[in-house]
């Protein structure tokens, strides 16, 4: 009965010693955008000559922002602007004021148009946006700036747009 583990064991070992030796890859792998950067810029310049082109000064829209971040800074928030200042930053579920700190990054649409540039600049692993059609102001921003690197993905999405007297 004994044998039979004996030869088992013998087979296992001398098969061991066959076995290829695998090495670490030493030559990192590139990462690019989704879409080349020069498109981006081009996409964005093109969307960013609409909206311009419409003279929009006082406005609102619903912002959420999805990231590694407290709650508070999540939002869905409403943004109003008027003669393109923030005049006024409210939670949608409350209706009370936000910290307007936590989305001074995002309170305007040229400040959003702002952070495609920036992605683009720092060259980040991945970047989608959507424009609106009529406007051109983004309605997505999906930023990651290193596949690497957990945790600081920006995702925001602009909705309910409206222009206001």
């Amino acid at each position: 009965m004994r044998l039979p583990i004996a030869i088992g064991a013998g087979l296992l070992i001398s098969l061991s010693f066959n076995l290829p030796v695998f090495s670490k890859i030493s030559t990192p792998i590139q990462v690019t955008q989704a879409q080349p950067s020069q498109k981006n810029t081009q996409i964005l310049k093109s969307n960013l000559r609409l909206w311009k082109k419409q003279k929009i000064a006082n406005y609102r829209y619903t912002l959420t922002r999805s990231c590694f971040c407290t709650a508070e800074a999540r939002g869905p928030i409403v943004i109003e602007v008027r003669n393109g200042v923030t005049t006024a930053v409210t939670y949608v579920a409350t209706s009370k004021p936000a910290d307007k700190e936590l989305f001074k990054q995002y309170d305007t649409i040229p400040k959003l148009f702002d952070v495609i540039q920036d992605g683009i600049n720092r060259k980040a692993a991945s970047l989608t946006v959507k424009y609106h059609p009529k406007f051109g102001y983004p309605t997505q921003i999906n930023i990651d700036y290193d596949f690497q690197m957990a945790d600081e993905e920006l995702y925001l999405t602009v909705e309910k747009f409206e222009v206001i007297k």
